[in-house]
């Protein structure tokens, strides 16, 4: 029984289809379609894993066609990545403001080529599978409350190991900040500090959600998220798209289940941590004690972390000097009030950072 999964590849130089076809060949059942227009009659046959685009072909262009793969709810969520030999960085972004999964330029590199087209059937394959129990979920509510706390943990593992998995640059950094905002919360707590708030919080559900403050990173390109360098205007545009793309992924899970504390801290944390304390954040502007908590705990452990870890394109601040950003963004990016929590802190972070966050693996707020 032939089991490999079918890949289209649609191009209109002959020479394209058959070096395209022997570099996949042994691994896919490649399909190769000469026009946009073909495409559509392939489609009624095969239902493909994945489809490899040329953008400019006579005919429909690859333009053209994702805009009809998109708008039809039988093809609208195969993934499509373009292969062209356009390399202007507003070509590849209207690419993937229609859709694509991501875009390589031609002449590609046959190792490249495969290894990007593994890790979007992967990630394919893991949203479908959460797609699927997310259907079961609110049936499955009914019978056992103790044993969806247990599923719930286990998606929620899921999720950020999707999120690390496509983001590989944050190795890490959902632990560690899971770890300062434990620091926080446990010093205002002692300290009395926002207790109405604070109070109010079940700390299980609290810590545990902020896990799924940068969920919204599956919504966005691997091209821009894992792009080594700085990324342009437009690029951060799409990029700051990850606050609402995580706060309604999360919306819509809970329309599918009863009031819940974890996914309501979950939704704040993933819509909010990006909002500064003078109201030139994003993604609404909020100001001052408009942001909720979640957000303004978040902002201080997710820059210190942004700071002190290690990226493709900046070596680690030392942890004197993300101190010194920080106390600096008090009152502009930071509640001040929390600012002067975190000078308390400072070491507590300082040893969170240099052991990669791991002193509070086994421990729980108090």
């Amino acid at each position: 029984m032939n089991d490999k999964k079918a890949i289209l590849l649609v191009d209109d130089n002959p020479s394209n289809l058959s070096v395209g076809k022997n570099v996949l060949k042994n691994i896919y059942n490649v399909f190769t379609i000469p026009s946009g227009e073909k495409l559509f009659d392939i489609l009624e046959k095969i239902d493909p894993s994945l489809i490899l685009l040329d953008i400019e072909m006579p005919g429909m262009s690859g333009y053209d066609v994702i805009k009809k793969l998109k708008a039809d709810p039988v093809t609208m969520d195969i993934p499509v990545i373009f292969l062209t030999s356009f390399s202007d960085p507003g070509s590849e972004l209207e690419g993937l403001n229609l859709g694509a999964v991501d875009y390589i330029s031609k002449p590609f590199s046959p190792p490249l080529l495969i290894k990007r087209i593994q890790n979007h059937l992967l990630m394919d394959s893991q949203k479908k599978e959460l797609e699927d129990f997310n259907l079961n979920l609110q049936s499955m509510v009914k019978e056992k409350t103790k044993d969806i706390m247990e599923l719930q943990n286990s998606i929620v593992q899921t999720v950020v190991e999707m999120v690390e998995f496509k983001d590989d640059i944050t190795g890490g950094h959902i632990e560690r900040t899971q770890n300062y905002l434990k620091s926080l919360v446990n010093d205002l707590r002692i300290n009395k500090i926002y207790w109405k708030e604070v109070s109010s919080f079940n700390m299980e559900f609290f810590i545990s959600s902020s896990q799924l403050h940068d969920v919204g990173k599956i919504a966005i390109s691997d091209t821009i998220l894992n792009k080594p360098g700085r990324l342009t205007a437009e690029e951060f545009e799409i990029m700051k798209q990850h606050a609402i793309k995580g706060e309604e992924a999360i919306q819509s899970i809970m329309l599918m289940s009863k009031k819940n504390d974890f996914l309501e801290n979950a939704k704040i944390f993933a819509g909010t941590h990006h909002e500064k304390w003078d109201g030139s954040g994003y993604p609404r502007g909020l100001k001052g004690e408009e942001i909720p908590l979640q957000g303004r705990l978040m902002a201080i452990a997710d820059v210190y972390d942004a700071l002190t870890a290690h990226r493709p394109y900046k070596q680690p601040m030392s942890c004197t000097e993300a101190e010194e950003i920080i106390y600096k963004g008090s009152g502009t990016h930071f509640d001040p009030t929390l600012v002067e929590v975190f000078y308390r802190l400072a070491p507590e972070f300082a040893a969170i950072s240099k052991q990669n966050g791991k002193i509070w693996a086994d421990t729980t707020a108090a």
